[in-house]
């Protein structure tokens, strides 16, 4: 009989500069109004976006000059260490352990390019053992926190008594660009924050959670909805303005096919916990999921406290959810690059 894998903590770590969204607004039209024609009909997105404030890695004024690639990738090799370590010695701290007990170690970050990766460069100041096995993920974008607990669920199934370490750090803010005379990128300055967050897992034993299954659905021909461009001064934004309506549209009956697929139905599941893409995509959620106008309140609370962190942000959802004692069928959805939506069962 197969031992289930059991999320044993979980931590969130931010970085330390704090912007308030009206100052990002109003820096973004002194900068953007003069250039670009159409700022003025997009600049109600910083107003509409349900967030009052968010964390970066570099101070305000550093993202409002021209940057290079490589001082984008300086930037991110600093900023995502930093974070790895503090959410990954919160949740080791939580668990009781300490980082020569991990086995193996899942980094999930889509915002920079780091090689050696980011659990290797932390290596020597968290304390791994030299025979920890690294599995490091690019390419998941917002969907890589389900995908990643979900992988770390399974590699700790893999290894009975072993323990996983999941850490997924985004420094989505290094992607905002004052070249890019674009609607996405506006969109993207107007949501993009910062942030990490680690997880614990290990087969059998006590925990927060059980993680029982797991379900992803990629819809085809839909590469071109999200994503980065690539070019000499770094990554560039991809969003498709339809996301809301193609979440709306699209994802009941894949969320049903994915249920289906783990032996659940929608009214089996006692709490959805979804990643805020935006607050028109949490609007969007609650209407295709039949959910309620207003349901996701842990959402709407961390999209308002930290803005859209991609990856890390579903697990920040996940901790409020688990602080205020939601039990029952917990079901994690994200949807990222591919396009995909990933989703992850919980028994808590």
């Amino acid at each position: 009989m197969t031992t289930s894998a059991v999320l044993v903590s979980l931590a969130s770590a931010s970085p330390p500069y704090q912007f308030m969204q009206a100052d990002i607004g109003a820096e973004a039209r002194r900068i953007f109004s003069h250039r670009y024609r159409d700022f003025e009909r997009l600049f109600p997105v910083f107003r509409n976006t349900g967030i009052t404030h968010r964390q970066a890695v570099m101070p305000m004024e550093w993202y409002f000059e021209d940057r290079t690639w490589p001082e984008r990738t300086a930037a991110y090799l600093t900023g995502a260490v930093d974070l790895f370590c503090a959410a990954a010695e919160k949740a080791l701290a939580q668990a009781g352990l300490t980082a020569a007990e991990v086995d193996t170690v899942v980094t999930v970050s889509s915002t920079g390019i780091s090689t050696p990766s980011l659990e290797a460069r932390a290596m020597g100041r968290m304390g791994f053992r030299a025979d920890v096995m690294r599995v490091p993920v690019f390419g998941l974008g917002c969907a890589g926190g389900v995908t990643g607990l979900s992988l770390a669920g399974r590699l700790a199934q893999a290894r009975p008594g072993s323990v996983v370490l999941m850490v997924c750090v985004e420094l989505c803010t290094l992607a905002c660009r004052l070249d890019e005379l674009t609607s996405a990128n506006i969109v993207a300055i107007a949501l993009f924050g910062d942030g990490a967050a680690a997880c614990v897992v290990r087969s059998g034993g006590a925990g927060l959670a059980e993680i029982t299954a797991a379900g992803e659905h990629t819809w085809p021909d839909s590469l071109d909805i999200m994503g980065w461009n690539v070019d000499p001064l770094g990554f560039g934004v991809i969003f498709d303005r339809a996301i809301p309506t193609f979440a709306e549209a699209n994802l009941r009956p894949a969320m049903h096919g994915m249920l289906a697929g783990m032996g659940l139905t929608l009214d089996g599941v006692d709490r959805f916990v979804c990643h805020p893409g935006g607050s028109k995509v949490i609007e969007a959620l609650e209407k295709s999921l039949d959910l309620g106008q207003g349901a996701l309140t842990f959402e709407r609370e961390v999209l308002s406290d930290h803005g859209n962190m991609s990856a890390p942000t579903v697990i920040f959802v996940l901790e409020r959810a688990l602080a205020a004692k939601t039990r029952g069928r917990l079901v994690m959805a994200s949807l990222g690059p591919g396009f995909t939506a990933s989703c992850l069962s919980l028994a808590a």
